[in-house]
């Protein structure tokens, strides 16, 4: 049975792909890496074993940085130990803190490398360490052009078992099916800014006969600070594929995974990139749903509570205008990302 190390880390847009190539593989031998205190070490399925290696990104100064580069070069030691110890015969990759450590050590023993990069813009390591790799499979067509070194191949990004279904299970919340459903969604981790915004506006669209379902994370102190028997207050939500199908609009972040399962979903969207994003890579993604007419983008610097007000009123009146959208969304759609990409590790270590 052939040995596979899946290098996944940090948030739900690294693990939950990574999870979902791993289903494919049910005749490989997988075992997991992550990092201590990241959502991996409670999202990663009991079948994985989990192993954990501290690691962390280089955005401290000064010493904090010497620091952190004698964990990395541990890192690298530790993984390049692992992979020796128990003869695994490939690594892939998701990205996150672990990513870099696990290309460098299966590079320095020969060992094919899968990486997975689902942002429209790569990030400092896919782009340092994407020569290294076996093959770079890419998101977003867009990617390619920053990546002239690798081998790429567009595979669009896994999604979450649950939304590759036809028919995803309703949800278990008291939404008469006829009313128009407004979906918050601020990412795994959250969006404090948008949450605030989207409840200045909320009044109006309740008052208009719009349901709200409102995924706040678990870091807003004011998240139950908005009270109205249309809205509905949830830190998360498990039943995501369901909640999406019900939906009409959506305004979200625009992490790759979240704009992924948008797509599958047909959900139109208003976007809000999450300003901080490493190279910007939110706004990055949002442009190409901006481009394809599945989604209306605003930076969060330059949107006021006005203005969103005033974009989702005029979306739910507006119905022939949503499936237009819908349709765009659905046009970005990749529901086979897991099999091509599980099909692509078969093709670096075949089962015979």
């Amino acid at each position: 049975m052939p040995k596979l190390l899946i290098a996944a880390s940090g948030t739900g847009g690294h693990v939950f792909p990574a999870i979902a190539v791993a289903e494919q593989l049910p005749d490989y031998q997988i075992e997991w890496l992550g990092v201590p205190d990241r959502m991996e070490t409670r999202l990663v399925p009991d079948q994985y074993p989990l192993r954990i290696v501290p690691v962390e990104g280089f955005q401290k100064r000064g010493l904090a940085t010497l620091r952190v580069m004698f964990k990395f070069l541990r890192a690298i030691w530790q993984v390049r130990q692992l992979l020796q110890r128990d003869q695994f015969q490939a690594v892939f990759t998701t990205g996150g803190y672990i990513a870099a450590p696990a290309i460098i050590a299966a590079r320095s023993l020969g060992l094919p490398t899968l990486l997975h990069e689902s942002n429209a813009i790569p990030g400092k390591v896919t782009r340092w360490l994407s020569p290294w790799c076996s093959t770079v499979a890419i998101g977003f067509e867009a990617a390619a052009r920053f990546l002239p070194k690798a081998r790429t191949i567009c595979v669009g990004t896994p999604v979450r078992a649950q939304f590759r279904v036809e028919t995803p299970p309703p949800i278990d919340l008291p939404i008469p099916a006829e009313v128009p459903l407004i979906v918050v969604v601020g990412g795994s981790q959250g969006a404090v800014a948008v949450n605030r915004l989207v409840r200045q506006c909320a009044p109006t669209w309740l008052t208009a006969g719009a349901w709200m379902v409102h995924l706040t994370g678990d870091n807003d102190p004011e998240a139950q600070s908005l009270d109205h028997p249309h809205y509905i207050s949830l830190p998360f939500y498990d039943n995501m594929a369901g909640l999406f199908h019900r939906a009409n609009l959506a305004i979200s972040r625009a992490g790759a995974g979240t704009l992924t399962e948008l797509a599958i979903a047909g959900l139109p969207a208003i976007l809000i990139p999450f300003p901080f994003a490493a190279e910007d890579h939110q706004a990055y993604n949002a442009a190409a749903f901006a481009e394809a007419g599945a989604a209306l983008v605003f930076r969060q610097s330059e949107l006021t509570p006005d203005t969103l007000e005033a974009k989702v009123t005029h979306l739910l009146q507006a119905p022939e205008r949503l499936q237009e959208m819908s349709a765009q969304a659905r046009s970005l759609a990749v529901p086979d990302s897991a099999e091509r990409l599980a099909q692509t590790l078969r093709q670096l270590i075949p089962t015979f």
